[in-house]
């Protein structure tokens, strides 16, 4: 199984080079996956470029784009990148821009499912059943056969468009109660079919993904998959059946890491980020219609959820005993001993969101032992700045203003 913790005499380096699959980053720090919200025309603009330059020049081993959608109804909303020939230029504008900085650059891909907004994006998606979508107002009808075959075909696409855009590595998303989650959920997936009831029909269109992921890349550019350990929400998925998930998986080999991660997009937002809910923040960047639905339910969806260090270690650790898999730590991330400690602990890498937002260049900083820790409070309202411009508010509280598509 994994292997034993190492002693205090050959601890692990957070800021040595290390493998990942088919690749070597530079140290084993990756940036998380945080929606930008500056691609008004889903192409790659100016200042998503400038977003991620300023975390690789401070320092991270690999960035991860989030996200890129595999075909436009996958989308979350219309601002939302999606994979087809005209994205391509931007997005190797993008993959260069992080290379020059000395980091790796990775693609989270997946499909939105229940959480696209179909009224945004114009074009109606799919998910595991039926279920009202209270971002548009409309229901999502069940995926069809002729739907399944598609998206999986549009994954392995978008994995060959990664490719050719330049990126080293490729995240396929499945948490958060996107499409891929949502066919895991025995909350959101009632099928009776091939692709529902059992857990392993549940997992077989996840599987499938991931299969045509590896064939069309595989060997050449690294395969990670963010797995959702619990939904978090009444009948939802649950970390027993997730961890048999994480194990067919890996029995398929199709993965050189994983990364865990928890809570639902529309369910329980506040479980993956932990900490203070910016409701008032948030409800301010709705529509007006939405805005009142959201002041009679927002205490209830988004509930103050006290912040702890490392919050999904103990559950992420069952992953990184059980698999011989490697996992990388995500969630509430910001001293330097954490990750050292996850590292000591058989973790491979540890992935950080919210603090490098608020500081792009901390890990230089640790580096260089001028500070151990991050200055970021978990006040959160950077969550809602996804429909403004993703950016820590205490420092930059205007909205960003997002140039022409880069060409």
């Amino acid at each position: 199984m994994s292997a034993p913790t190492p002693t205090p005499t050959n601890r692990i380096d957070p800021f040595a080079p290390a493998e990942l699959g088919p690749i070597t980053l530079r140290n084993r720090v990756i940036k998380s996956a945080t929606f930008e919200g500056v691609m008004p025309d889903a192409l790659v603009t100016p200042e998503l470029i400038a977003y991620h330059q300023r975390v690789a020049a401070g320092g991270a081993g690999m960035n991860t784009v989030a996200y890129v959608a595999v075909a436009a109804d996958g989308r979350t909303n219309r601002a939302c990148l999606y994979m087809r020939d005209e994205a391509i230029p931007g997005l190797r504008a993008l993959t260069d821009a992080i290379h020059a900085e000395g980091a790796k650059a990775s693609a989270q891909i997946g499909h939105a499912g229940p959480v696209a907004d179909s009224k945004s994006n114009g074009a109606v998606g799919f998910s595991a059943s039926r279920r009202f979508n209270p971002l548009s107002l409309r229901f999502t009808p069940a995926a069809t056969e002729g739907d399944l075959e598609r998206v999986i075909e549009d994954f392995r696409r978008t994995a060959l468009g990664c490719e050719q855009a330049g990126f080293d590595a490729i995240e396929v998303h499945l948490g958060h109660n996107y499409l891929l989650s949502a066919f895991l959920s025995p909350a959101l997936n009632d099928r009776t079919d091939r692709w529902g009831g059992s857990l392993e029909n549940r997992a077989r269109l996840a599987r499938e993904v991931l299969k045509a992921v590896r064939q069309a890349v595989g060997g050449r550019l690294a395969i990670i998959a963010k797995l959702n350990m619990v939904d978090a929400v009444p009948n939802g998925l649950k970390i027993e059946e997730s961890l048999e998930v994480a194990k067919m998986i890996e029995a398929d080999g199709t993965l050189d890491a994983l990364v865990l991660t928890g809570g639902s997009s529309f369910g329980n937002p506040m479980f993956l980020f932990r900490g203070d809910a910016p409701r008032k923040e948030f409800g301010q960047a709705l529509s007006p219609l939405l805005r009142l639905g959201f002041k009679l339910v927002g205490r209830k969806f988004m509930p103050d959820t006290p912040f702890e260090e490392a919050y999904f270690e103990s559950l992420a650790r069952r992953y990184k005993d059980s698999l011989d898999l490697p996992v990388i730590l995500l969630g509430g991330i910001n001293k330097r001993e954490t990750i050292q400690k996850a590292l000591d602990d058989g973790f491979a890498f540890v992935q950080m969101g919210r603090a490098l937002l608020r500081e792009p260049d901390l890990l230089l900083k640790m580096q260089s032992g001028e500070q151990t820790e991050g200055i970021c409070i978990h006040c959160n309202r950077c969550m809602p700045s996804i429909y403004s411009g993703t950016r820590c508010l205490l420092i930059d509280p205007d909205p960003i203003e997002p140039g022409p598509p880069v060409a």
